[in-house]
């Protein structure tokens, strides 16, 4: 924030942009809805002064998203398996989605309560995260999924959105995600953003399908940071494109050190950012593993 700003947001804390009121027990100051710079006593003064303020708001308002969208998420969009509270990763085989709770277990831990079953003669094996019994036929499968569904799960509103989407109903699948979306779901704004750009349910529109990715990037989704890399390397803004790749990279996205390790070949990175980039990279890594999840990956039906 520059020197310029800070004056006008120091003096923004004390009077109305427009007319000058100071704040007072009778009056009270509301901040702009876009930025700090400003404040008003009522949306006749910010209706009044918008005209003036409109290029600075603009301006800080760009600043603040900048802010958002380059701080660095704590996790993957994923987040952590609800059994064993370690990092569920990228790759979807490595983790299964259960349709009876909408939980995503990884493959260690649903590799072990399935041993765990087998051993003790069950007859019917349960969900390793809520112990309802799992489906067995494909209707079973589809009705948990409505139930969900019904309930608002957003990942359950989303696989329905995803499902509708095969199937070639892009009418009902952005219905779907958008509704997931609403509802929090960081994959669902990652779909959306695809549909905005091949115009497939809705219209396309360029700004809507950055807006989106940028949505799920910001809550930790490092495929959609990809994509806004690479836009913005297409656009010569390489900064921002080296700095989307790193945030990925560091939530253990091989994809992004591969892109990374390219444009330090090409100087664009320095040889301290790649190094920093593969450690950062590696711990992501490590943090994901356990002997459960490996013995998973070693097992042989």
């Amino acid at each position: 924030m520059s020197t310029d700003n800070v004056a006008q947001a120091n003096a923004a804390d004390m009077y109305c942009a427009s007319c000058g009121k100071s704040e007072v027990d009778d009056i009270k100051l509301k901040n702009c809805d876009d930025c700090d710079l400003v404040r008003y006593c009522g949306p006749k003064c910010q209706r009044y002064h918008r005209s003036e303020h409109k290029s600075a708001c603009k301006k800080r308002a760009a600043e603040f998203r900048d802010e958002k969208l380059f701080t660095q998420p704590e996790s993957c969009h994923l987040g952590d398996c609800p059994i064993c509270c370690l990092p569920l990763m990228f790759n979807m085989k490595d983790a299964m989605l259960q349709t009876c709770c909408s939980k995503v277990i990884c493959k260690g831990c649903s590799h072990a309560d399935m041993i765990r079953e087998i051993q003790e003669n069950r007859k019917q094996l349960t969900c390793p995260f809520c112990r309802h019994p799992k489906p067995t036929t494909a209707e079973e499968v589809k009705l948990y999924e409505m139930k969900r569904v019904a309930a608002n799960d957003p990942v359950a509103v989303r696989e329905l959105g995803k499902e509708s989407f095969q199937y070639g109903d892009y009418d009902k699948a952005f219905k779907y995600c958008m509704k997931a979306a609403k509802l929090g779901d960081v994959d669902a704004h990652y779909h959306l953003s695809f549909m905005y750009r091949n115009g497939q349910g809705v219209e396309k529109n360029l700004k809507k399908e950055l807006y989106y990715f940028e949505e799920a990037a910001i809550r930790g989704h490092p495929r959609a940071r990809c994509n806004l890399a690479f836009y913005e390397w297409k656009n010569n803004r390489f900064d921002r494109a080296v700095k989307h790749w790193i945030i990925a990279a560091n939530l253990g996205y091989d994809e992004a050190l591969h892109e990374i390790k390219n444009c330090y070949l090409m100087g664009k990175v320095s040889k301290d950012e790649f190094a920093s980039a593969l450690r950062a990279n590696q711990a992501a890594i490590n943090e994901s593993k356990s002997p459960q999840r490996e013995a998973a990956a070693n097992f042989i039906v």
